[in-house]
């Protein structure tokens, strides 16, 4: 290795299991992601640190557990996710997997949706991106059509479940969805079907701009996030409506990025990782998780396991297909290990070098995977075994033979005391590590999460004010 690598990390949104043709997808022509995993590795068990996508992205960016870095339940308000305004978001001395680089010299920039946080204090720029272009938040929380208009900020939180404290914000509606360059907002409803060709473009420039190296580019797509507006060359070449169209421009812009980085003689010398936040929202005419059970926003296997492709000519075997479970937590110190960094001491990580593994030696061995929604661990997987314990607000044990029975339908519990025994002692002792708002444990292996005083949000609708679209005509909300 001529000198330290340059990183792409791709992190679609709501993109599904089944989504893709090289995880069995008919309905969606992804060649150049296909092609990607011909020339890389494919994982088949590979999972997000959440269901949802505020605490899966800091998860994936600080290597740490949701519950660990303060992101789910009672310390964000209840909410499911991040929402504008919040006073809630990434705590200021987390040190991110960009922070790691860009103090060991790399270039560092993220492309697309942040949603770790909406206030100055915790937005990429305070998080070691050297820059940013693109959206704080989802593309569904700017102002669009529906019944959401016209009913107040804490009426929308308290449908979700989130039981917000006297000084969160009180709005009549939700602001103008901002477009962001750095720290300051260049755009209010902007138009969504340009945005991702926009972003390639800013990508391109970046890595014309880096090609010395070395580089850590994140992009962070707005597909397949509802509501979908889409450019209408993809439109016509989709056999699944706009859905298929934003997965046909997501395959479109990596091929954008894997040919930039051949003409510029960048190819070996650059890891390209591709991944989604959580599992497809099922819905008629949406994703598709192929063969597990449910979607976004539960623990079931729907929910977190996703796609992760891995590509490195001559370092990362081409052509392989790895079942080991691993976990974008793992991200962090594998990158890190990349790129020659040394990870912090003087915090619990919760990711393992996946290094060995990608280069064809063997993987780090079994560990406990924990499955988190909110403020509760709901399930554990390790090795072949799961056990689920709840599901939302109801306690309810299940177990069952991933190996066997992937999509979840046969409950082996009474079959298996031995197993459950020894997951049920996993996820108690977990509790006392992580918390769990359900069991009223604090965790006493919890970091604070970030918070502000007096938030604000970041744009104020203005009926004078000519935006792109006052509201967005669809009322789709993912």
């Amino acid at each position: 290795m001529s000198r330290r690598p340059n990183v792409i990390l791709i992190n679609c949104d709501d993109l599904g299991y089944g989504d893709l043709g090289c995880y069995g997808s008919t309905q969606h022509h992804t060649p150049a992601l296909d092609r990607m995993a011909d020339e890389g590795v494919r994982f088949t068990d590979f999972y997000m640190a959440s269901p949802v996508c505020s605490p899966s992205r800091a998860a994936m960016l600080t290597g740490s557990y949701p519950l660990r870095i303060g992101f789910g339940g009672r310390s964000i308000d209840n909410a499911p996710v991040l929402f504008p305004g919040q006073a809630q978001g990434l705590h200021p001395e987390e040190i991110t997997i960009a922070r790691l680089l860009q103090d060991a010299g790399y270039a560092t920039r993220l492309i697309g949706k942040w949603h770790c946080g909406d206030q100055r204090e915790f937005l990429p720029t305070r998080h070691g991106f050297d820059g940013w272009f693109g959206l704080p938040y989802s593309n569904d929380m700017g102002r669009q059509v529906g019944p959401e208009e016209g009913r107040s900020y804490r009426e929308i939180m308290a449908q979700l479940g989130a039981a917000l404290p006297d000084d969160a914000p009180m709005l009549t509606e939700r602001p103008p969805l901002p477009l962001m360059l750095d720290n300051e907002v260049v755009e209010q409803q902007p138009d969504q079907a340009a945005l991702t060709e926009r972003y390639v473009g800013d990508a391109v420039e970046f890595i014309r701009t880096n090609r010395a190296g070395p580089f850590f580019l994140y992009l962070a797509h707005m597909y397949v996030h509802l509501p979908i507006y889409v450019q209408d060359r993809f439109v016509r070449d989709s056999s699944n409506g706009r859905y298929g169209a934003a997965v046909h421009c997501i395959d479109w812009s990596t091929e954008v990025l894997l040919a930039e980085l051949r003409t510029l003689g960048l190819d070996e010398n650059t890891v390209v990782i591709f991944t989604s936040d959580n599992g497809a929202l099922i819905r008629e005419g949406g994703g598709s998780n192929g063969p597990l059970r449910a979607s976004k926003g539960t623990t079931w296997e729907g929910g977190q396991r996703v796609p992760c492709i891995v590509r490195w000519p001559g370092t990362v075997p081409s052509a392989r297909v790895v079942s080991d479970v691993a976990n974008a937590m793992d991200l962090y110190p594998t990158i890190a290990g990349w790129c020659s960094v040394d990870i912090p001491e003087d915090r619990t990580l919760d990711g393992r070098d996946l290094g060995g593994l990608l280069f064809g030696s063997d993987g780090p061995g079994a560990k406990p995977f924990f499955y988190i929604l909110g403020g509760n661990i709901e399930a554990v997987r390790l090795g072949r075994w799961k056990l689920h314990v709840r599901k939302w607000n109801k306690e309810r044990v299940r177990l069952y033979d991933l190996e066997a029975d992937i999509g979840e339908r046969h409950d082996v519990l009474d079959e298996q005391p031995g197993i459950v025994a020894e997951l049920l002692a996993l996820i108690d002792a977990a509790r006392l590590d992580l918390g769990d708002d359900a069991s009223d444990i604090p965790g006493a292996g919890v970091r604070p999460v970030g918070r502000v005083a007096n938030p604000v949000t970041l744009t104020t609708f203005d009926a004078n004010t000519p935006y792109f679209m006052a509201e967005y005509d669809l009322p789709e909300r993912g």
